[in-house]
């Protein structure tokens, strides 16, 4: 039986939200006071402004970062790092307005942390109380949508599987429509396929139908307008599902340019409000690192200038982001040599241009270090695809399938390849194509979450490395 009872207040839900939301900000602020001061009588003006204040940015940051989207089918996961995401911007731009209005040493900063950390916390209960709420509901009956899918092909296929998958987000397919005669009375994924209906009023009439999703191929233009000419007086909900995912998408998305709407195939994750937050996390953790790690690089620059003749830092060009050529530094692993002009050799184990020194900070990738001072010119990030010799780009850029999709973001010092055991020596194009893989997938799923995940498995496993050199 179908029950549509919830989704006519889908937007009252996101209302709720907004409300539930802004309340967690309030009563955060003021228990953590409680729990800073021991009192709640007498809260200075200036304490209360800076909750009115967190309440606006709290509705941009998690607008922002999507989370007044339906839940339905969003896992806990990706609400999780949203969360963790806008709740990091709205710290973050409190500590830029507390330094630009000087008044950073008005605020307790235990309570600030406190005020964040509940109010985190509480953000996360509230989601994942609505998201059971609403799986516990559809698995009763409720909140189901009737799908249909036109288009009986490997994409409609596709889709029926993925659905099936994900039986939490309500939608129950209830059949195929094609004009295939050798598919219709069959079953696909155990759904019926159909012919496609005539008169699609007179179906609609007779068979309610929430959504109906159309999976035919690009060429097919002339077929989706007939059927959209068909369907022009219901009411029924129409999705498009274009049949692009053979294309080489990264990062797509939908959006309205000038009226217009565009189908984003490829694009950088780091722009606009992201493009920001990025850029601070790198400066502020570079700019606390180096001074962590000074005298362990005073200790490796007297090693290596004692030990072997030549600098004690190495340049090379390297692909910046957008491809533009920057200086890469690292410490001088190898004795002075010559290469061909154009070509660059890569290291190999038992190496004879290694030197002692070399083999140590290769085998620790302390080698790298000196690259925390690109991330303070801002011309590398603390984390993203490790940058390849100019001499490697040309010869791979054309051999490896979206090899320079790598340089719509900034270089890193660490990546998702490199904890994932893909580094040093790339001797065979299987395993260049297993790199680029893994850095165009940091690429698609990027956050701020995912740096610090893929930061904290650098330290505890993506030093020493049996691949490096």
């Amino acid at each position: 039986m179908h029950f549509g009872i919830l989704k006519k207040y889908s937007s009252l839900f996101a209302t709720i939200s907004f409300l539930v939301d802004e309340l967690i900000v309030i009563a955060s602020g003021y228990l953590a006071y409680y729990l800073r001061f021991a009192n709640l009588s007498g809260v200075p003006s200036l304490y209360n402004l800076a909750i009115l204040i967190g309440c606006v940015i709290a509705y941009l940051c998690f607008y922002q970062f999507g989370l007044y989207e339906p839940l339905r089918g969003k896992q806990i996961d990706v609400l999780f790092k949203r969360l963790f995401t806008a709740w990091a911007s709205i710290l973050l731009i409190f500590a830029l307005l507390a330094f630009f209005t000087k008044t950073g040493e008005s605020f307790s900063r235990l309570w600030l942390i406190e005020w964040f950390a509940i109010g985190f916390f509480s953000s996360v209960v509230f989601r994942i109380l609505a998201v059971l709420v609403m799986r516990t509901l559809r698995k009763k009956g409720y909140n189901h949508r009737t799908l249909y899918i036109i288009g009986a092909g490997d994409l409609g296929k596709h889709i029926a599987k993925t659905i099936h998958e994900a039986m939490w987000t309500g939608y129950l397919i209830k059949g195929f429509f094609d004009d295939n005669t050798s598919l219709i009375g069959t079953k696909l994924e155990d759904i019926p396929v159909s012919d496609l209906p005539s008169d699609w009023d007179a179906y609609l009439a007779q068979n309610p139908i929430d959504e109906i999703w159309i999976a035919l191929p690009l060429c097919a233009e002339q077929r989706i307008k007939e059927i959209m000419i068909g369907l022009r007086h219901s009411t029924v909900n129409v999705r498009l599902v274009p049949d692009i995912f053979g294309l080489g998408l990264l990062n797509h998305s939908i959006s309205e340019i000038a009226g217009v709407t565009t189908l984003t195939l490829r694009e950088s994750p780091m722009r606009g409000l992201s493009s920001l937050i990025k850029n601070i996390e790198d400066r502020v953790l570079a700019f606390i690192i180096l001074l962590l790690i000074s005298p362990l690089l005073m200790v490796i620059a007297l090693a290596i200038k004692f030990t072997s003749k030549g600098p004690v830092l190495f340049k090379q060009k390297r692909y910046g982001i957008d491809g533009k050529l920057i200086n890469v530094y690292k410490f001088r692993s190898m004795y002075i040599h010559q290469e061909e002009e154009g070509k660059v050799t890569q290291a190999k184990k038992g190496d004879a241009r290694i030197t002692k020194v070399g083999h140590f900070i290769r085998r620790t990738s302390l080698d790298e270090l000196p690259q925390f001072f690109n991330v303070l010119q801002g011309r590398m990030s603390i984390v993203g695809p490790r940058p390849h010799a100019v001499a490697h780009n040309e010869q791979y850029k054309d051999l490896v399938a979206m090899y320079m999709q790598r340089h719509i973001v900034k270089p890193g010092i660490t990546g998702w390849a490199q904890v994932n055991g893909l580094r040093g020596e790339t001797d065979t194009l299987e395993k260049m194509q297993k790199r680029v893989e893994y850095d165009l997938y940091y690429i698609e799923h990027w956050s701020i979450w995912f740096d610090f995940k893929i930061i904290l498995m650098t330290i505890f496993k993506g030093f020493v490395d049996k691949n490096a050199r």
